[in-house]
């Protein structure tokens, strides 16, 4: 049998691809590498809708708690970890799925790309004493895309860093790989987040804020890019819980656009609903297992 495809599906936040790749994976063998710059982060669980605990015993998922909440990871990091699993999981043969939203991670991994050298120490000490505002004039002038996340410190600076990636990059995508993105209509998107956002509370994500508030500090910057910034303005009081699921609710939205904005420069992607996904990835899998 030939050489597992790498299955990649790709969409912005509360897509349902994370459920699609389960379902393909435990029908044909596969096994998940999660591309998602937030759940990257231990003890992150509710906040980042990492896949359950449930999700993961029906399918092995890679990719998870890799960093402590404030420590320096990056695309070149994940870019080389994943590059490890895909192998780790076609040696055993399995069909490694790369699945997410974070567009840098897996343009990272399918195009190649050749990450540029280490931080100027000198110019991070600068770039930390800047606000998110001078950052972004910052960028604007010097020529420099923002990240996705364009309200987290962290991100902004290792964009200028590296001037968003290397120049070095393939123009064509990995050979025998599959590219699917998930189209969603934009009520039934934000419909999805709407409903997330009462599933997260549901969950506990307030008291999973305060430990990792009281562990790691409310500035830390991996508490900035998600909902838990706005818990802890819950928790001092500055605002209620209707008033802070609303927001998060609108910064949700706002980063599945950006999502879908970097998304879409990949020509190779196949955009597909949820069920001409499934169709079609299975339809490839079913090809590759015959020949």
């Amino acid at each position: 049998m030939a050489t597992a495809p790498l299955v990649v599906i790709v969409g912005p936040t509360a897509s349902g691809k994370t459920a699609l790749a389960i379902e393909l994976a435990q029908h044909y063998g596969g096994e998940i590498i999660c591309a998602d710059s937030r759940t990257i982060y231990k003890g992150m669980d509710i906040g980042t809708a990492k896949p359950t605990l449930e999700e993961r015993r029906q399918v092995a998922h890679w990719g998870l708690d890799l960093a402590e909440p404030g420590q320096r990871f990056t695309a070149a990091d994940f870019q080389q970890y994943a590059r490890s699993k895909i192998d780790d999981i076609r040696s055993r043969g399995k069909i490694p799925f790369l699945v997410g939203g974070t567009g840098l991670y897996v343009d990272g991994v399918i195009f190649d790309y050749e990450f540029g050298s280490d931080a100027d120490p000198m110019l991070r000490k600068k770039l930390e004493h800047y606000s998110i505002d001078q950052l972004h004039e910052y960028c604007i002038n010097n020529n420099v895309k923002l990240p996705q996340n364009s309200s987290n410190k962290r991100y902004i600076i290792r964009a200028i860093e590296q001037k968003a990636v290397n120049n070095s990059r393939k123009t064509q995508p990995l050979q025998n790989s599959i590219i699917v993105g998930i189209a969603t209509n934009g009520d039934e998107l934000r419909t999805r987040i709407e409903q997330r956002t009462e599933q997260l509370f549901a969950d506990g994500v307030v008291d999973e804020a305060k430990k990792l508030g009281n562990k790691y500090g409310w500035e830390s910057e991996a508490m900035t890019g998600n909902i838990y910034r706005l818990v802890h303005r819950y928790v001092i009081g500055e605002l209620n819980l209707d008033e802070i699921k609303q927001r998060y609710i609108t910064k949700d939205w706002q980063l599945a656009k950006r999502q879908l904005t970097w998304l879409r420069r990949n020509r190779f992607i196949q955009w597909m609903s949820l069920d001409e996904a499934n169709n079609y990835i299975g339809t490839q899998l079913e090809t590759w297992r015959k020949s």
